[in-house]
């Protein structure tokens, strides 16, 4: 399964990325990745088995619970090869 996810809110300058990739590193089985978008949203990729990505997603949505003002998800075919999680910049 693959879901990329739009985060609204107070995302960028609070710590969103580091904390979503601390967050994704604790669930080994989900690769991808975290990132900044221009008009002030995060973007986030998750691919792994749907359990894993799904438990991910509600811990960043509770973490993060604060911040966040609405999430947008899409389920995606997984692409290229991942490896690990990253924030990209």
């Amino acid at each position: 399964m693959a879901r990329i996810v739009y985060y609204s809110g107070d995302v960028q300058g609070v710590g969103f990325r580091a904390t979503a990739a601390r967050l994704a590193r604790s669930h080994p089985a989900v690769r991808g990745w975290v990132r900044n978008l221009s008009d002030g949203r995060v973007e986030l990729l998750a691919d792994g088995p749907a359990h894993a990505v799904e438990a991910l997603l509600a811990e960043i949505r509770a973490r993060m619970a604060d911040n966040i003002t609405s999430e947008e998800a899409t389920d995606r075919e997984p692409g290229e090869p991942l490896h690990g999680f990253r924030i990209v910049y």
